[in-house]
């Protein structure tokens, strides 16, 4: 129960901390010079740090479902803690979206370009924001599954490799669909925002997953050569 607990509380923090800078600071009404696109990405980015070096020897800090399945999908965990992983990561997610709601209805000044950090598209570019998300994502588990490789990864730096990544990905993706690469990340917000969050909802549970299917599909072949 502790890792599961540990991908609840870890999830919780990326969402605060990340969509929460999207919501107070990511504008530059906000206090006269909001942070910006670099500004969310260097949030999502290091609450992934924070929480690697925090709860890494405790679940792994996958804090997201599509690197679960990449994880689970490469063999290196069993069918029940995928399961459950996931389901916690989600709740994590919602707990961090309350947290923001209840901050964002006691009032106060800001004025970011989102209510509550929801992912959303333009309805017609759906196709951009799949192909951009389910690259992106393949990308970030890639990174992911190589960097936490037991015999050849990157070992005390793999939280660094990881966090800088999903950084990286936010200063492109952005501007296309507000980045996920997390269905749990998206998941939350949506619930509390509804409207176009709710019903775009399936794409940033999709994507992710079908990016996170094919980088485990490569690095088992990868590993397959190495052996």
């Amino acid at each position: 129960m502790r890792k599961y607990l540990a991908e609840m509380i870890g999830t919780m923090v990326l969402v605060l901390m990340g969509c929460g800078s999207a919501v107070f600071a990511g504008s530059a009404a906000t206090v006269g010079a909001g942070v910006g696109t670099l500004g969310v990405a260097l949030a999502f980015g290091l609450s992934v740090v924070a929480m690697a070096y925090t709860i890494g020897n405790i679940s792994g800090c996958h804090i997201n479902p599509a690197i679960t399945l990449g994880v689970w999908m490469s063999g290196r965990m069993n069918s029940k803690d995928a399961t459950m992983y996931m389901i916690f990561q989600v709740l994590g997610a919602f707990i961090g979206s309350a947290i923001l709601m209840l901050l964002v209805a006691s009032g106060g000044f800001f004025d970011g370009p989102t209510a509550i950090g929801s992912n959303t598209f333009d309805p017609g570019e759906m196709g951009q924001a799949f192909i951009a998300e389910a690259v992106f994502t393949f990308i970030f588990v890639l990174v992911v599954l190589g960097s936490t490789d037991e015999k050849e990864g990157a070992g005390n730096l793999a939280g660094l490799a990881i966090g800088l990544t999903l950084a990286l990905i936010h200063i492109v993706c952005i501007p296309i669909t507000g980045t996920s690469v997390n269905p749990a990340r998206s998941i939350g917000p949506a619930l509390f925002e509804g409207g176009q969050a709710l019903s775009q909802l399936w794409l940033f549970i999709v994507a992710p997953f079908v990016g996170a299917a094919c980088s485990a599909l490569v690095w088992k072949f990868f590993v397959a050569g190495r052996k």
